[in-house]
């Protein structure tokens, strides 16, 4: 065997976070296709280890994406989380958070308000904590 098989969880919502992940975030897509999944498929396994299962002989990682600062700060980290299986040669990719907002963004066109993508559903709750920051950092 050459290296690891990426595998999915649920192919069908991974692609679509990956998809809207491109959409809004073209850096995190990048360095996802051309640096991380190489480097899961040569064995090489990045971010934190979150949990080893001696039962299943797995190991759980989180691995954060390149964001912007303010995208952070309002919505939260952008991380991949993968399961790996040493014995069989898989990485199985699980989900890419914040799911909630990717999703939504793949379902249909976010807004941005001051740089920053905004949820339809949060709207005002969204707005308030990017005015908040910006009068936190002047």
């Amino acid at each position: 065997m050459k290296g690891f098989i990426l595998d999915y969880v649920n192919e069908n919502e991974y692609h679509k976070l990956e998809r809207a992940l491109k959409k809004y975030n073209m850096l995190a897509y990048k360095k996802l296709n051309f640096e991380y999944y190489p480097a899961f498929r040569s064995g090489k396994f990045l971010g934190d280890k979150i949990s080893t299962d001696k039962e299943k002989k797995t190991v759980t990682y989180e691995l954060k994406l390149p964001s912007d600062h303010m995208f952070s700060q309002v919505h939260g980290d952008v991380k991949l989380h993968y399961i790996v299986y040493p014995e069989q040669g898989t990485v199985l990719l699980d989900t890419i958070t914040p799911s909630d907002i990717l999703l939504e963004g793949h379902m249909a066109e976010l807004t941005t308000y001051k740089g920053v993508m905004i949820s339809k559903q949060n709207v005002a709750k969204d707005m308030f904590k990017i005015d908040l920051l910006n009068m936190l950092n002047k």
